[in-house]
């Protein structure tokens, strides 16, 4: 059986954790910044975690991650 492909688009906005999650980065914090709060710009900058119903098709993007 041939190689599985990893979709780039994929392994460049999520990791994998250690314990099996994946993590991404938050949206909205590249411009247009000065009308955000500090607190606002804080909070994203921290990632979170992809939602249980939509991990199985992101972990299938990502064969070897």
């Amino acid at each position: 059986m041939s190689k599985l492909k990893t979709k780039k688009s994929a392994s460049k906005r999520f990791s994998k954790k250690p314990s099996g999650k994946l993590k991404h980065g938050k949206a909205n914090r590249q411009h247009i910044a000065t009308k955000k709060t500090r607190d606002r710009k804080n909070h994203l900058k921290k990632g979170g975690y992809v939602h249980s119903t939509n991990a199985a098709a992101i972990k299938r993007c990502m064969p070897y991650a």
